[in-house]
């Protein structure tokens, strides 16, 4: 094997959520901690309470709020690196917010092309200081972002070679509006200023509930949430010290990917960084066919989201139905005997599974002890 990510393939019902929580669960006692980023249905509540931690929420009207613009531990001690380990970290900094941005600007369907990417550079650097030399960096919000795109200095207007300030406002429309979007509407409140979810590292498990805004039933909005939560926690996860190690739960991935090629380049570049971390990511979908609708067949993002699935050299395929047999031995290049334990076997029992682990297979019946059992049936905590 050459990268810890797991796949978990299921139909709704066939014991998803269950195998994750267990799996967190057995890997605590082997130094690992969860972090579930972005609990859409609140599956892992129960969980997090059972481990002693109260669940981060975020949504429409509530406190929780997270800035996917943070700095993160990278900003730590920035008095005291050289130059070159500042214009290092900041290059990281400014990568991980422009890679955020691209996928917030594509998921409304604004193109983001080298202009916009040379406008931002420059607006990000020099609300975090870097331009002007500062000695430690300053906090950015995506609010901040829009104002410096709607009231240009003139130093911008000629730094990003624009004609004049009207030119400027003219080709950077589309985008300020894109960053709008987390500015009003359904996502106001929630990722538009300074984070107040403030997570215990050294605790067991955090999870940060999307529930709320999942019952809007407003699926673009969830998945544009998600992806500005990956990002967040991806800064997280900078300087994590040795042996700290996360396993870290992506669910409902395909809300983000559907979004547009961006959105799903973003979740890749975050799985590519497991090998990295040493940190277990953990991403669920229905079916294997859920990556693909990233875009139309034969799409640049189609195409990425299939190249997805070989960022894990783990994947789980739990029951389902037989319509989906031939997807299964085209995307994962199953033979029949194989497909058939997916659709037959692995139907007949919740948490049954055809585990491809490196080359090679495994049949495999996840058993629950009971602490397990009603962490995975209640939503309610187990206590003492």
């Amino acid at each position: 094997m050459t990268n810890p990510n797991i796949f978990i393939f299921g139909k709704p019902g066939r014991g998803k959520s269950a195998l994750v929580k267990a799996f967190i669960l057995r890997m605590v006692r082997f130094g690992y901690r969860g972090l579930v980023l972005g609990d859409v249905k609140d599956e892992y509540e129960g969980l997090s309470r059972a481990l002693g931690v109260e669940p981060f929420r975020i949504g429409p009207g509530l406190t929780g709020r997270v800035n996917p613009l943070d700095v993160g531990p990278l900003g730590d001690g920035w008095s005291n690196l050289d130059a070159a380990e500042q214009r290092r970290r900041v290059t990281v900094i400014t990568g991980r917010w422009l890679t955020l941005l691209r996928g917030l600007a594509g998921s409304q369907a604004v193109p983001f092309g080298p202009t916009e990417e040379r406008v931002l550079t420059r607006v990000l650097r020099e609300l975090v200081g870097w331009e002007q030399g500062a000695t430690q960096l300053a906090p950015v919000t995506v609010p901040e972002v829009w104002a410096v795109l709607d009231g240009p200095t003139s130093s911008l207007v000629r730094d990003t070679r624009h004609a004049d300030r009207q030119h400027f406002l003219d080709d950077t429309r589309l985008l300020r509006d894109a960053l709008g979007a987390l500015c009003d509407g359904s996502l106001r409140g929630m990722f538009d200023g300074p984070s107040t979810v403030h997570p215990d590292w050294r605790a067991p498990i955090q999870t940060l509930s999307l529930r709320a805004l999942h019952d809007t039933g407003n699926q673009a909005a969830v998945g544009i949430a998600l992806m500005c939560l990956n990002s967040w926690g991806q800064a997280m996860r900078e300087l994590a010290g040795p042996g700290d190690h996360r396993i870290v739960l992506r669910d409902e991935a395909w809300l983000q990917t559907r979004l547009s090629l961006d959105a799903v380049m973003s979740l890749d570049a975050n799985l590519r960084l497991s090998r990295r971390d040493g940190d277990v990511q953990v991403v669920t979908y229905h079916k294997p066919s859920d990556p693909l609708s990233a875009g139309d067949s034969g799409s640049q993002a189609a195409q990425i989201a299939r190249d997805l699935l070989h960022l894990s050299d783990i994947r789980v395929l739990m029951g389902q139905d037989g319509e989906v047999a031939s997807e299964l031995g085209n995307l994962l290049g199953l033979t029949r005997m194989q497909q058939d334990v997916v659709t037959g076997w692995a139907m007949q029992e919740k948490g049954r599974a055809l585990w491809l682990v490196g080359d090679r297979k495994f049949k495999v019946q996840t058993l629950l002890t009971p602490l397990e059992q009603r962490l995975t049936y209640t939503n309610d905590a187990v206590a003492g």
